[in-house]
């Protein structure tokens, strides 16, 4: 089996976003989904690892920024890469509020939607997240920023001289030795051996 055919599929790059008592949080994920229209609702996948989760668990309320393509890798890096148990996410980051009072990003985005969360289910590494979309608006005319894209055109590719050990096909971190154990999980995207080649 090759889990590399699963790139494949197509996917968004999005800002997820909450907030439970005054903590606010976002984080970027890429599985956001219309399932009806009638009433309109979304899904939403989140990793278990990131304080996103916890809080959207809590207040079962989120808000959904669409990416752009203007979107640059400082954005990812920021709201990807480093957790908001350890930082304020939202300190100089220009973004605008929800009517439910949720953050969303008001630059390098198409779109946001302001959900209500009316059911979930544990999937193992992600909670999904069944959202009713009480408001929602477009914010410019520039392309949704797609997974291949963001591969393509935003992130830093490799450089042809990395050391040897273990590659993160995801977001490109490298793990140096000979050995990646089992249970690694990558310390920037947070996924698994699975989707770890080796280099050198």
């Amino acid at each position: 089996m090759n889990p590399k055919a699963l790139f494949q599929l197509s996917y968004g790059l999005y800002m997820v976003a909450t907030k439970h008592d005054k903590k606010m949080n976002g984080c970027i994920i890429n599985t956001v989904t219309q399932v009806t229209d009638n009433p309109k609702q979304i899904m939403v996948a989140v990793n278990k690892s990131n304080l996103t989760c916890d809080l959207i668990q809590k207040s079962k309320i989120l808000s959904v920024s669409v990416l752009s393509e203007t979107a640059p890798f400082s954005l990812f890096k920021h709201f990807g890469f480093q957790s908001g148990r350890d930082t304020d996410k939202f300190v100089d980051v220009p973004f605008s509020m929800t009517k439910q009072e949720l953050p969303y990003l008001s630059g390098d985005t198409t779109a946001f939607l302001d959900c209500k969360v009316v059911n979930s289910l544990d999937l193992g590494s992600h909670i999904l997240f069944i959202a009713l979309v009480s408001d929602c608006e477009v914010l410019s005319n520039n392309k949704a920023m797609t997974y291949s894209f963001y591969h393509e055109f935003v992130k830093p590719q490799p450089e042809a001289s990395a050391s040897k050990g273990w590659r993160c096909t995801v977001c490109g971190y490298i793990y140096e030795g000979e050995e990646l154990p089992l249970d690694f999980v990558c310390p920037l995207c947070k996924h698994g051996v699975e989707d770890f080649e080796k280099i050198g």
